[in-house]
């Protein structure tokens, strides 16, 4: 049965580059992550409201070797990517990333963390912004979104912040360690007009 339209993305839209290292700020860069990370984001692992926000641990670090691992070949297969979000001395502070990567319709799901010694900076909102604005004029994608529970406050202002406009609530459609959440759906388009001084930048 053939498609009408033609692939937003086409094949090798991103698998056929290497990853790229995307500056943030003075003192602050993504880069794809490494082995010798699996310590750092083991024990970012172990803070309890990464935990409860993302419904998952790491049991040493073998498993979050693997978590390190996993990206490599997402990225080939151009269904996700995760950056280290790294400081002046190239150490992991916090994670950002897309999920759901799809060239059909260039659509993908965002997600961020920031371990706890890092909180409060802006880290995760220009964090944010920058692979945002790399999402939009150097992968192609249209419409990168991002859930949260509406019990996450602070999620809910890094994705105002970088200009990601609510648009709903998805009523208990996640389910957490305590019950189902009710989630805050947050979007921004390719197409659509600056809404936070980060697209200025």
């Amino acid at each position: 049965m053939p498609l009408l339209v033609a692939p937003a993305l086409p094949v090798g839209s991103l698998g056929s580059q290497e990853q790229p290292h995307l500056p943030v700020r003075p003192g602050l860069a993504l880069r794809p992550w490494r082995d010798d990370d699996a310590t750092a984001v083991r024990v970012a692992f172990d803070c309890p409201a990464i935990q409860r926000w993302h419904v998952r641990r790491l049991d040493g670090d073998d498993e979050a070797r693997a978590w390190t691992a996993q990206w490599a070949g997402r990225w080939r297969d151009e269904t996700a990517a995760s950056w280290a979000i790294v400081d002046a001395d190239d150490r992991p502070v916090g994670q950002v990333g897309l999920r759901g990567v799809l060239l059909a319709e260039a659509p993908a799901q965002v997600s961020y963390w920031v371990v706890p010694a890092a909180r409060g900076r802006g880290i995760a909102t220009d964090a944010l912004g920058t692979l945002t604005r790399w999402s939009f004029t150097r992968a192609g994608l249209h419409r990168p979104a991002l859930e949260h529970s509406t019990a996450n406050t602070a999620s809910c202002r890094v994705a105002t912040r970088a200009g990601f406009t609510v648009e709903g609530v998805l009523r208990e459609s996640v389910r957490h360690i305590d019950g189902w959440h009710d989630m805050h759906l947050h979007a921004r388009l390719a197409t659509g007009p600056a809404s936070h001084p980060l697209d200025q930048l």
